[in-house]
């Protein structure tokens, strides 16, 4: 199953309009959406905290920062699939 990998925090407004696309995709295709919670980890807050909510294609190591759309999305999940 394709997986995408969610950098978030509480408290991220831009974050939760993330999280409603990722869960429209995931409604509509065979997708597992992982979050992962920047706030955990210095390395990860260091790396993503001015720029999240970002959407990261473990198997390609693409990455998409805010703001993107739904097209988007789908573009990066295609790359899991193929």
């Amino acid at each position: 199953m394709p997986e995408l990998l969610f950098y978030t925090t509480a408290g991220c407004h831009l974050c939760e309009h993330a999280a409603a696309m990722l869960a429209e995709l995931a409604r509509s295709r065979d997708l597992r959406v992982t979050p992962v919670d920047i706030g955990e980890s210095e390395e990860l807050f260091a790396r993503y905290g001015l720029s999240i909510p970002v959407v990261r294609n473990p198997a390609t190591g693409k990455e998409l920062n805010w703001p993107f759309a739904l097209p988007q999305l789908a573009a990066l999940l295609h790359e899991v699939a193929e």
